[in-house]
């Protein structure tokens, strides 16, 4: 029993807690905000029925009641008017949220106080009036509780100390002059004062779970806000530098094809960093960070920009002025150029670099037509270089659209059905014998017309289908070749981008292996611009191929600059001259001496050097004086088929013809 009796005690001691609980104001500035909203809608009715009650009372009493007595009511009637033009909504609406909390504190203290003035006031007329006056008076004080309790039924606590102090001293009022109804009156008048306090304390309750949902639904609404705009920044926005991506810029593209052209279709500009993978390379990649950055900024300075964004990588699509002619566009471009060469420091490092350019006036109905346009005058302007600007024009279209055409060919065609090989021999000017060969490619759309791999390579590129080539170049030249049969080495050329091919390694020496060949007997030729284009990744598929077995020559070596730097850190096995320094060892004192100073370092490094492009008996005399035995060209024999090509070397290989030195 003992312990039924403690339940039954902590029970009622927590419904009494929460009951007092439903009276007390919900703290936090939204349910401030809420209740000051909510007593500014009701406050200033509320002085107004107090206003008008007053002064019925005063007229009604006047001449009755002591003139002292009824000026009162010209100073509540002034209080009242004054606290209803505080509580106005618009000038709560405006106050900050501490002052509000204020508000409704001083309301909570002083509102039984002006409460029980009002009821002293009314209870000073009673003695005064007839029993018509007294039963108006009776009336009055009821409105005046029922409206004031209900007035405040969101301010809780207020409305308790307004019921009480009308409540109260009124009833004890009439209990202590013997009115013949106070008993029923007073009876009266407290329970409904109980039965408005229940009401209120139910709408405060439904008023703060309404509330919480508000704000519930006022955090989900500002949460979804957050992560749209989260959404729509990343959608829109490059992470890097901070302006328009891929899609944003795009977009605005779109927008521009759309929509009228009254002021003319702007320019697109594609603009591409050159240098850009040094400073990654050299600096980091906090480095091109920043550079990405600073170009970002620089882009949007330039007068005549209307957009512009990131691409990807370090490329930039630019939107120029659509009233700009070529001459003003190329202007704004060069402008961009000579913004871009100025230095930018980063982290006690100046970091220096340029860009190219291609435009095109925009055209059409489509975003990637445009881009299309752009991106091949890019690529001409890239093949200019030295920040070269090129404005896409008639005859560019008509190039690309021969392009595109043979781009499909190319693209759909069964690379075996037209793909031919033809050998050009190379030779030991030592003994004049053939001592390899080198496979040189031809595609042709039609069957007819026969293109060489500068025509097409970039085509092979574009497509993806420069691994498919490579594999089959090299399977069909050990098919035709034999070199396990010959003696022969034969050497084909690699593009760029199987010079960074993870795994190629492994393919093509897995198909020399299946033709019963050596790797040793294959020479894989790199040019200078493959291994620039990504060195890290070159060096090491270059250490890649040497551990599988395959030789390595550099080609068209003295066409770049960097090249005597790499002599010494790649796995090479032998450096090719480029042909245009070839072409002037006859005549030019000063290609000799580069060339001796290149073929003794490649001396002192163990790299065997070759030359290619010997078109003259002075040529061949110029290049085996300084040292150079291996040698090719049309002076010793044209590319031809693989089986007049070793008719050839058989005939050379028997001691038949032609001298060499």
């Amino acid at each position: 029993m003992r312990a039924s009796a403690r339940r039954w005690l902590r029970g009622s001691l927590r419904r009494v807690a929460c009951y007092g609980r439903h009276w007390q104001q919900r703290p936090g500035d939204a349910f401030t905000q809420a209740y000051a909203l909510s007593v500014s809608h009701r406050a200033p009715l509320l002085y107004l029925v107090v206003i008008f009650n007053t002064l019925l009372l005063a007229v009604c009493f006047y001449g009755s009641a002591p003139l002292s007595l009824v000026l009162v009511a010209p100073v509540i009637t002034f209080v009242a008017a004054q606290r209803a033009l505080y509580w106005l909504p618009g000038r709560v609406s405006r106050r900050p949220v501490e002052r509000l909390r204020q508000d409704l504190q001083a309301m909570q203290r002083l509102g039984g106080w002006a409460a029980l003035i009002f009821v002293a006031w009314s209870l000073g007329l009673y003695p005064y009036g007839t029993s018509g006056q007294r039963e108006l008076l009776h009336f009055v004080m009821a409105v005046t509780m029922f409206s004031a309790v209900l007035g405040m039924a969101n301010a809780p606590q207020t409305a308790l100390r307004l019921g009480l102090a009308f409540t109260v001293p009124w009833s004890l009022f009439l209990l202590a002059t013997h009115h013949a109804n106070a008993v029923g009156i007073v009876l009266t008048q407290v329970f409904v004062t109980l039965i408005l306090l229940a009401m209120t304390q139910i709408q405060h309750r439904d008023f703060v779970r309404l509330e919480l949902s508000r704000q519930l639904l006022v955090r989900r609404e500002r949460q979804t806000a957050e992560l749209a705009s989260a959404h729509y920044r990343q959608a829109t926005v490059d992470h890097l530098t901070g302006g328009r991506n891929r899609r944003a810029i795009l977009a605005c593209l779109e927008e521009h094809l759309a929509g009228p052209d009254s002021n003319g279709q702007p320019w697109l500009a594609l603009f591409d960093l050159d240098g850009f993978k040094h400073i990654n390379d050299t600096y980091g990649h906090a480095a091109g960070d920043h550079v990405l950055r600073t170009v970002n900024q620089r882009i949007g300075q330039i007068a005549g920009v209307s957009a512009h964004g990131r691409l990807g990588g370090d490329e930039f699509a630019i939107l120029f002025d659509g009233a700009f002619d070529t001459a003003a566009v190329t202007a704004a471009a060069r402008a961009l150029s000579h913004t871009i060469r100025e230095p930018m420091p980063f982290n006690g490092a100046t970091l220096r670099l340029c860009g190219s350019t291609g435009l095109h006036r925009v055209q059409g109905s489509a975003a990637s037509t445009c881009l299309e346009r752009a991106d091949a005058a890019l690529y001409k302007a890239k093949e200019l270089g030295d920040g070269a600007i090129v404005a896409f024009g008639a005859d560019d279209e008509v190039a690309l659209q021969r392009r595109i055409a043979v781009m499909r060919q190319f693209n759909d065609c069964a690379l075996e059905e037209r793909l031919r090989l033809l050998y050009q021999p190379i030779f030991d000017c030592r003994d004049g014998k053939i001592v390899g060969m080198e496979a040189l490619a031809r595609w042709s759309p039609d069957g007819i017309e026969w293109q060489a791999p500068g025509e097409f390579l970039s085509i092979a590129d574009a497509t993806g289908r420069t691994g498919e080539l490579t594999r089959l170049v090299l399977a069909r030249t050990l098919a035709e070749c034999r070199p396990w049969e010959t003696g022969l080495e034969v050497s084909i050329n690699l593009a760029a981008r199987d010079v960074v091919r993870e795994g190629l390694a492994e393919t093509i020496a897995g198909i020399v292996t299946e033709a019963g060949a050596s790797p040793a007997s294959v020479m894989l030729e790199v040019t200078e611009r493959a291994l620039q284009l990504d060195p890290k990744r070159a060096a090491a598929q270059l250490v890649a191929f040497r551990e599988q077995g395959f030789r390595i020559a550099l080609d068209d070596f003295g066409a770049g600059w960097s090249s005597l730097s790499q002599l010494r850190d790649l796995p090479l096995d032998r450096i090719k001259l480029d042909r245009e320094l070839v072409g002037a060892l006859a005549t030019d004192p000063g290609a000799r001496a580069v060339t001796g100073m290149i073929v003794a370092l490649a001396w002192q490094l163990g790299i065997g050097c070759s030359i290619e492009g010997v078109e003259s008996q002075a040529q061949a005399d110029a290049a085996r004086a300084l040292g150079i035995h291996l040698m090719q060209g049309y002076h010793f024999g044209r590319p031809e088929p693989a089986e007049a090509a070793l008719r050839a070397y058989a005939g050379r290989f028997a001691g038949s013809a032609v001298r060499i030195g």
